[in-house]
């Protein structure tokens, strides 16, 4: 339960600390004076969203804390535990919003998401406001009270999961499909240009080795020519000749005896001339042996050339490239393969999404069904005891087409009412009136809390429109839930807050310059006095006095 809050500098709220207990906690003042500001405050520190507005006037941030109190909320603290977020005594969830409009949550003093602190404080307080029974309209308000009351919400939020995933991959496989016949073409188009370059079977050097060849075959009688003369040149057999010259120098520089150093470096270099001249001629020799120029030959390259020039002016490429382009286009031949596999993956996924959502709808229909009729009965009989004698409340489960696998379930919820005996049950926008909405919205809050799993309820001012008799009874009901947890009330109603176990008073301390809210405990006389004060006004009378002590004994008894 929340056992603690404290607000800094938040909208006329300069300093406050409220202690809270279990039970029933009555929370009055008058208007303007700060009640639902304490409320706005502690839904921000329950992740609410936030502006600069918030922030007191002249302060630099406003800082709000909320202490609860763990022991009967063990989702909680699974939650935290889930988070290795446990914190020894209360859980403590903090909101520090600066005059800048930015936002800092904490929980148990470790920076979190927004989101986060959001989804820890569902767990551990629920609050109703006035103006919830304006969403009593709304369909999707009638689904969530009957889940709730059911104990369905995680169900239906599996559902709803189940449901969202269930789209998304059918929007997936509705693309790929609906492209499917652009990439058959393409596929057959990759396939045939494939086909093309595997049946030429260019190899990585082979295009290089294939031009050098063809070359030297079209220059074929120069080549050999050549190589003729430079072997003519060298060879010994000829006066003259590179060899003969080389072998005399050398027989002149042997004669000299003992050479100095320079003589004997430049005999050994004529010679080492001599022996690479003579292989050199070695490898013309055998250039000239292989040499082949056979004109067979040179046509067959003059082929070979053409068939690889051809192709690649049909890719647009320079011939060098085309074993790259190969390796491209076998890529995304793989790829439209891929997603012809990824068709086949989503279709199996999508019936096995499909399976879930249906498990998971059915089970949630069941539960939905179960739990109609007894709500039904309930809030009927609650709205009777508040002021409309003879009414009759139903709840109408409309199922849905389940092609479409609907993420709220395969049915829709509507609650019907009949204010008038007599008259058949209708839609709540055709029949209720706005104070017969605000009783009926009261009835299914308090039969849905009953149900709930949060220790702490807060209720702001949900008894507006409401008086007489009918008070006394929203006070007892409000009183009754007290007493199995915890219950924070909001009320201008005597009726009611004679029922609170315990009694805040909210008020306007004003000083010379400014002015704030201030909170005080009321016991004994100082409540007397203020249920007085709401039952008559500002100047209290013996009468409205005695009246207040006998409403506050009858409710303690």
């Amino acid at each position: 339960m929340l056992v603690h809050l404290s607000i800094r500098n938040y909208a006329i709220v300069e300093h406050l600390d409220l202690e809270l207990q279990r039970g029933m906690s009555v929370i009055s003042g008058e208007t303007g004076a700060g009640k639902s500001i304490m409320l706005d405050a502690l839904g921000l520190a329950l992740g609410d969203r936030s502006d600069s507005s918030a922030v007191r006037a002249g302060a630099d941030k406003a800082d709000i804390l909320a202490s609860f109190d763990l022991e009967d909320i063990p989702d909680a603290r699974a939650w935290l535990a889930e988070r290795d977020m446990e914190h020894d005594g209360p859980c403590i969830l903090r909101r520090v919003i600066t005059a800048e409009g930015r936002s800092r949550c904490y929980i148990n003093g470790t920076p979190c998401p927004q989101s986060d602190l959001k989804a820890l404080g569902e767990l551990m307080i629920d609050i109703h406001s006035q103006h919830e029974h304006q969403s009593l309209l709304k369909p999707d308000t009638h689904r969530r009270l009957l889940d709730e009351y059911s104990g369905s919400q995680e169900l239906a939020r599996q559902a709803q999961q189940a449901a969202l995933r269930w789209r998304q991959v059918n929007q997936e496989l509705q693309h790929l499909s609906d492209s499917g016949e652009e990439q058959r073409a393409r596929h057959q188009l990759l396939s045939y240009q494939l086909e093309e370059l595997e049946n030429l079977s260019l190899g990585e050097d082979e295009l290089e080795q294939l031009e050098q060849e063809h070359r030297n075959l079209a220059n074929a009688g120069q080549l050999l020519g050549t190589c003729q003369q430079v072997l003519d040149i060298c060879s010994e057999n000829d006066a003259g000749n590179v060899l003969s010259l080389l072998n005399a120098s050398l027989q002149r520089l042997g004669s000299i005896q003992n050479p100095a150093g320079a003589l004997g470096e430049a005999g050994n270099l004529l010679a080492s001339a001599q022996i690479q001249i003579e292989e050199a001629m070695g490898e013309l020799n055998r250039f000239l042996d292989h040499f082949d120029a056979d004109p067979q030959r040179q046509q067959f390259l003059e082929e070979r050339l053409d068939s690889i020039y051809t192709l690649a002016r049909k890719h647009r490429v320079q011939p060098g490239e085309l074993c790259g382009l190969q390796q491209q286009l076998l890529e995304e031949l793989e790829s439209l393969n891929a997603d012809d596999e990824s068709i086949a993956r989503l279709e199996q996924e999508l019936s096995s999404l499909a399976c879930d959502y249906a498990e998971k709808a059915q089970a949630l229909s069941a539960s939905r069904l179960a739990a109609a009729e007894p709500l039904a009965r309930a809030v009927e009989e609650e709205i009777q005891r508040l002021g409309m004698p003879g009414g009759k409340f139903r709840i109408q489960l409309k199922a849905t087409a389940p092609d479409d696998n609907p993420p709220q379930g395969l049915e829709q919820v509507e609650f019907l009412v009949s204010a008038n005996p007599g008259q058949p049950p209708r839609a709540l926008a055709k029949v209720a009136s706005g104070g017969e909405l605000s009783r009926i919205s009261l009835a299914i809050q308090v039969i849905t809390a009953q149900t709930s799993r949060t220790p702490t309820l807060v209720f702001d001012e949900v008894d507006v429109g409401i008086g007489g008799p009918t008070a006394e009874i929203v006070g007892l009901l409000l009183r009754r839930l007290g007493e199995r947890g915890q219950v924070l009330t909001v009320t201008h109603l005597p009726q009611v807050a004679a029922q609170g176990h315990h009694h805040l008073f909210v008020h306007k301390a004003r000083g010379q310059d400014e002015t704030r809210t201030a909170v005080s405990t009321l016991r004994d006389d100082r409540r007397i006095e203020e249920i007085a004060r709401m039952l008559g006004g500002v100047d209290l009378t013996e009468q409205s006095l005695a009246h207040a002590r006998q409403m506050v004994e009858a409710a303690q008894a």
